[in-house]
């Protein structure tokens, strides 16, 4: 059996998501295939084909990224599966191979995903660069240590007001944090603020919630309502989708709208920073049930654009000795130095400090762990301890990373 891997040709979109989707034992729906044809970037949809069948696929978006201190392009990975009967045999691994090669010849220095599973993605080249949380608290013990006075004013709004009011705020968050991706194009009017009948899983309609100050737009909030009564009364859910704040009262008094939401039971929110301010916010913090996960995972394609790309806290150089088994000709012996009035990245011959995988580097690369998290988990063996703590200095950042949405 021979697998081909090749671009999509004219009019096969819908044929290529079926077969991704039945690779996740899913079936499209009209509404989620409208959706994807208008944000999925056809030139860079990969086909798996076994004679004249397709048999899996793998997509990828244009996106920036926003690392420490500045942003990189990156493409966006997506929509990756192969069908159940051509399982190990070497179709994922073709397609990775393909898709890598595509995105190094596009100039972008890095990939990333959301992963089905990360123990596929590591074999890759792949490391987890940022977590993601989940959280969960009853609604009656979930109170401010300090209480303040409101700030500003909330309301509804259609999603014609949110297509104009929310991108703004959305991205002046992720000016400032770590792992955040753009949303170009149709992607807020395409796939981040309809609410199609499949989307619900069980609960009711969205809900879209602006927060103003002096009539300046701070702060925006997407909920649904799942409902669940009783002879006693409401057990339901506020399930946030996305709650954005671009400002720290906003932040209160969007939690403080989720806290106070009439015949509400429990709160809920998906994709949550893994650092919650509700921490340190809350009166009683043990209340809030929340369990950290992977996020974001990572691929470096090209080490010295990568690292060029992004900020250092400290002035210093550090060489290291990279392993890449996936893609060889990134591995070797480099130099960072931040010494400069730029920041230079080059081979060497010198003694490394420090040696990492690629997987090691791209953990660290958004400064969502640290050289001594990695040295602690058994990983960067070899490396000396200066090299260790040089290495913590100048990747370290004052955000940690967090990804908002799955794409």
């Amino acid at each position: 059996m021979t697998i081909d891997i090749r671009g999509l040709a004219k009019g096969e979109f819908r044929a290529w998501y079926r077969v991704v989707e039945s690779a996740f034992a899913d079936e499209p729906n009209e509404a989620a295939l409208t959706a994807n044809e208008r944000i999925f970037e056809m030139p860079r949809v990969l086909v798996a084909a076994d004679g004249e069948r397709m048999v899996g696929g793998a997509g990828a978006f244009t996106f920036r990224l926003t690392v420490p201190g500045g942003e990189v392009a990156a493409a966006g990975v997506t929509a990756v599966g192969v069908l159940p009967t051509h399982r190990r045999l070497g179709t994922l691994t073709a397609l990775m191979r393909r898709q890598l090669k595509d995105v190094q010849a596009a100039g972008e220095p890095v990939a990333v995903l959301w992963a089905s599973e990360g123990s596929i993605y590591q074999r890759f080249g792949y490391g987890l660069a940022s977590l993601s949380s989940s959280l969960e608290i009853d609604q009656a013990r979930a109170s401010f240590r300090t209480p303040q006075p409101p700030a500003g004013t909330l309301r509804m709004v259609e999603e014609a007001e949110a297509a104009r009011t929310f991108p703004a705020i959305y991205d002046a968050v992720r000016a400032v944090t770590p792992g955040f991706i753009d949303r170009p194009g149709d992607w807020w009017e395409a796939e981040v603020l309809p609410d199609p009948e499949y989307r619900r899983r069980g609960a009711g309609p969205r809900f879209l919630v602006l927060h103003e100050v002096d009539g300046s737009p701070e702060g925006y909030l997407d909920y649904r309502v799942k409902s669940d009564w009783d002879e006693v009364g409401s057990k339901s859910s506020l399930l946030v989708r996305e709650l954005m704040p671009a400002t720290t009262r906003s932040s209160r008094e969007l939690w403080r709208f989720c806290f106070g939401h009439d015949l509400i039971a429990t709160v809920k929110g998906g994709i949550q920073p893994p650092d919650h301010p509700l921490l340190l916010m809350l009166d009683e913090p043990r209340r809030l049930r929340l369990m950290a996960g992977d996020g974001l995972w990572l691929r470096i394609l090209d080490v010295p654009a990568a690292l060029k790309g992004r900020s250092y806290r400290t002035a210093d150089s550090l060489t290291f000795e990279l392993r890449d088994g996936f893609l060889p000709e990134q591995a070797g012996r480099w130099t960072l130095d931040t010494t400069g009035d730029a920041v230079s990245v080059a081979r060497t011959e010198a003694v490394a400090e420090m040696t990492l995988d690629t997987t090691d580097l791209a953990a660290m690369y958004l400064a969502g762990f640290s050289a001594t998290d990695l040295v602690r988990a058994g990983r960067c063996e070899g490396s000396s301890e200066a090299g260790i703590r040089k290495a913590d200095a100048l990747f370290a950042w004052d955000r940690r990373p967090w990804c908002p949405f799955i794409f």
